[in-house]
């Protein structure tokens, strides 16, 4: 099996942080889970310790983890369920995101 990972950033709609994290925290996450090929998933908040000064775009990720020996097939059915009963999108996440998928290029080196 393939792994790869694919992050999120995201930010909540103006006003709704409580809903976005609820949905996010409490749905979201385990309708991308449900995606054969798509084993784990952490999420993470900007932290107010960074290199450079703001603005930042973004300040939520999400990190999956994916395994899967055919990942044209797991994109396709992340494109298909978004949106639908299976993967509802709630109002309270901001329209603008941005969701990138990478391949591994070395091992892990300590």
């Amino acid at each position: 099996m393939q792994r790869h990972i694919m992050v999120v950033m995201t930010n909540p709609a103006e006003g709704q942080d409580q809903a976005y994290n609820d949905w996010y925290d409490n749905t979201h996450l385990k309708d991308v889970l449900e995606i054969p090929g798509i084993k784990a998933a952490t999420r993470y908040r900007l932290s107010e310790h960074q290199r450079a000064d703001p603005p930042h775009p973004y300040s939520y990720l999400a990190i999956y983890e994916i395994e899967t020996d055919d990942l044209p097939r797991v994109v396709s059915e992340l494109k298909t369920r978004a949106g639908s009963e299976l993967m509802p999108i709630s109002p309270a996440l901001a329209p603008a995101r941005q969701t990138l998928i990478f391949e591994p290029r070395t091992g892990v080196r300590k």
